[in-house]
């Protein structure tokens, strides 16, 4: 039986553990309701969101709301491709870890984003947009398994996937998936709620509760071995 640090930060590589991904996880519904709430009902993460809004203004004669929905899916795409970039940047260097580098941009670009108006709603979105890609593209494991810290559908998808493999075939070493997944996806609710409702009654400066969390994510990486990949 793993004791409860074993299960938070037992993995060999702590860009794997379930503290730090809870952590992320919880930056990420964060962000989500913050641009969604407080930015002009845009999804900073679900990107296929975003797609369904663009079609159907497009669809509809709304052109002047495409570009509203078009602009974060092409800054996530970039956000991705931008991630792709900092690892191979980084390849054969010692003085940080790549993903480091993309916790330190991700923190800068939310707190720019933070002072950035209303009236500048589609550039913030594209901001947000681009540094949950880079997050998303960086930190794909929790503990071995494939997991993603913006977005739920995929964590959902393996949750039950799992929890299938425990019902219907007495696979039970699939149970500790199962409880992962449902903790990720609880916290990334909790991230959201809490994102919607400050954004909602703060403003827009309440972003700046992401950098924060992110912080610790940063100086967590220092504690063990990052991981290679």
């Amino acid at each position: 039986m793993q004791t409860l640090k074993q299960k938070l930060v037992g993995t060999e590589q702590i860009s794997e553990s379930l503290l730090l991904n809870l952590l992320l996880a919880c930056s990420g519904g964060f962000q989500d309701a913050y641009t969604y709430i407080g930015r002009g009902h845009v999804f900073a993460n679900a990107q296929t969101g975003n797609i369904v809004l663009l079609s159907t203004h497009l669809l509809s004669g709304n052109v002047s709301l495409v570009l509203h929905y078009l602009l974060p899916v092409l800054a996530f795409a970039g956000g991705i491709f931008f991630a792709d970039f900092l690892r191979l940047f980084h390849q054969g260097r010692i003085t940080s870890h790549w993903r480091q580098t993309v916790l330190l941009w991700e923190i800068i670009i939310l707190f720019i984003v933070g002072l950035i108006p209303s009236s500048m709603n589609d550039i913030a979105n594209m901001l947000v947009s681009f540094s949950c890609a880079m997050q998303v593209e960086s930190f794909r494991k929790v503990n071995g398994r494939a997991y993603a810290s913006t977005m739920c559908i995929g964590n959902l998808r393996s949750c039950m996937a799992a929890l299938s493999e425990c019902v219907l075939h007495g696979n039970k070493e699939k149970w500790e998936a199962v409880t992962d997944y449902l903790i990720v996806i609880t916290v990334f609710a909790l991230g959201a709620g809490f994102g919607g409702v400050l954004a909602e009654q703060y403003g827009l400066m309440t972003i700046w509760v992401s950098p924060l969390v992110l912080v610790i994510v940063y100086a967590m990486m220092y504690h063990k071995p990052i991981g290679e990949n």
